[in-house]
């Protein structure tokens, strides 16, 4: 039973920050995103309609309004910005490194801040990609062009189904966004207080 408490011990990040942010990162996001975003992007292609009202346009204006669904872009985000911590982890779990080892040594402190910056480089990239996907509001009108369809119509309206719900998701998307770059920015200075504190104590 021992032996498997270190193991466990490097489950978690070294710092309070980091540990809270794992936990906002992993439950609260990860369930309004599993739960919610179901819940109001589960059934928009079967509610997207255009005039006309026919399949074949229907889907070629929601894959032109939709070229990757928020589900999945969210879910890349999600896998994405893990793999930073989940290398360093690995990486520690390979070299027997605990949590205080981590900050007491320079080498593995600066291999931890950079995954840090990693993460925060790489939630800027998808929030910067997520306003150019999505942007910031869903209007209820879509204006698709289906020239390439059919040359009979140039250019279509089209209804987007529950868009106020839609835009009030997107936007606490965004702010997981800001929220989890803001922790990841207080988890750095955290780190380097703690390892000065570390310093001046020797």
């Amino acid at each position: 039973m021992n032996n498997t408490l270190p193991g466990l011990r490097l489950l978690r990040p070294p710092t309070v920050i980091g540990q809270f942010h794992t936990l906002f990162f992993g439950s609260v996001r990860m369930f309004f995103l599993g739960v919610l975003g179901f819940a109001v992007y589960g059934n928009e292609a079967l509610h997207f309609s255009c005039d006309p009202d026919r399949r074949e346009v229907n889907l070629f204006c929601y894959n032109q309004f939709r070229p990757i669904t928020p589900q999945v872009f969210w879910a890349l985000q999600l896998v994405t910005v893990l793999v930073p911590g989940a290398v360093f982890h690995l990486y520690a779990a390979c070299k027997n490194i605990d949590q205080e080892e981590i900050l007491e040594g320079p080498i593995y402190t600066v291999f931890y801040i950079i995954s840090v910056l990693l993460r925060i480089i790489l939630e800027i990239i998808a929030f910067w990609l997520q306003s150019h996907l999505f942007g910031f509001q869903v209007h209820s009108l879509y204006t698709c062009d289906a020239s390439a369809l059919e040359k009979a119509f140039n250019v279509t309206k089209c209804m987007v189904p529950e868009h106020f719900e839609k835009t009030i998701f997107l936007s606490a998307m965004y702010t997981f966004t800001v929220i989890t770059v803001l922790l990841c920015v207080a988890e750095i200075f955290e780190i380097l207080f703690r390892r000065l504190g570390y310093l001046n104590n020797q």
